[in-house]
């Protein structure tokens, strides 16, 4: 079962007052996220989803959530391809020509 953003968000915010207020939810939410929120919505998690939850910490102003690393590497064909290849200049500076 698919969550819509805007579940998300919603039980995001409930998540949040409730952890705020009640000493055992916000237990359970940092030791086991996924059956806190489940017992909060009523509603399952969708398969292979995940969810991290994290205190606060006074001494930091932010935190910042960082993208999955890029593992990702160009062949040396396609290295080759981008570095010093062709391209098409559609400007009167070139004439509309393809340039080397």
């Amino acid at each position: 079962m698919n969550w819509t953003q805007n579940e998300i968000n919603e039980t995001y915010t409930k998540a949040q007052k409730l952890a705020a207020t009640d000493e055992t939810f916000r237990a359970e939410l940092l030791s086991n996220p996924r059956n806190a929120i489940e017992k909060l919505t009523g509603k399952a998690f969708p398969d292979g989803y995940s969810i991290k939850v994290i205190e606060s910490d006074p001494a930091y102003s932010a935190t910042f959530v960082l993208p999955p690393a890029r593992t990702d590497e160009l062949s040396d064909d396609d290295l080759d391809n981008v570095a010093g290849g062709t391209g098409f200049c559609p400007s009167d500076a070139c004439g509309g020509q393809v340039v080397k």
